[in-house]
């Protein structure tokens, strides 16, 4: 369980901050761009909760902010020799959380309308809020697979943070009437 008992530490002031192994990081690194761009994509996944009225889609939602908490924890755990393992101690990312997203996507997709375009990130406001999270979330896995060059990063995480992004494309799909209002793209509608 967690516990904050106060919220500024001052530790940060000197341009560090601390990773879960009690290593101290460059705000300005990879590693931190990364979490903090995970930390940007929950947030619009926050607003764009407020915008959703289907329960069950603000549940979704809600359990992929609490898989994005995992996700930053993860991040900010250097791996030790190239090793994932999740235990007690060391919070990971797993498969099996790459796969629930799979099978919602998988569900959600089944009642949509068949693609005959690319779709502009708009519609309703509840699909345009759904776009600006899966834009976000793009942006986090741009900064984690840039992490990725530069140090060991979790496949598992990698492999989330992908499916994510096509889990809120289709999301925002199903916010515009199941596709059927979605905003085509029109290639060279204003030459």
């Amino acid at each position: 369980m967690v516990k904050l008992n106060r919220i500024y530490t001052r530790t940060g002031d000197d341009g560090t901050t601390g990773l879960v192994d009690g290593s101290r990081c460059p705000k300005h690194s990879a590693r931190i761009d990364a979490m903090g761009l995970v930390d940007e994509a929950n947030s619009a996944i926050g607003l764009a909760i407020c915008a959703i009225g289907d329960a069950g889609q603000r549940a979704l939602l809600t359990r992929v902010q609490n898989d994005l908490f995992d996700l930053g924890a993860d991040l900010a755990t250097p791996a030790q020799d190239d090793d994932f393992t999740p235990s007690e101690m060391v919070l990971r990312i797993v498969a099996a959380q790459a796969g629930w997203i799979e099978a919602q996507i998988d569900a959600l997709n089944e009642r949509l309308e068949p693609l005959t375009s690319f779709v502009l990130p708009g519609g309703s406001e509840a699909a345009a809020r759904v776009h600006v999270a899966r834009a976000t979330t793009r942006a986090a896995e741009r900064a984690m697979v840039m992490l990725a060059a530069e140090v060991p990063v979790n496949p598992a995480a990698l492999a989330y943070i992908n499916r994510l992004s096509d889990l809120l494309f289709v999301l925002a799909r199903v916010a515009n009437d199941d596709g059927r209002t979605d905003v085509k793209w029109v290639p060279g509608a204003n030459r």
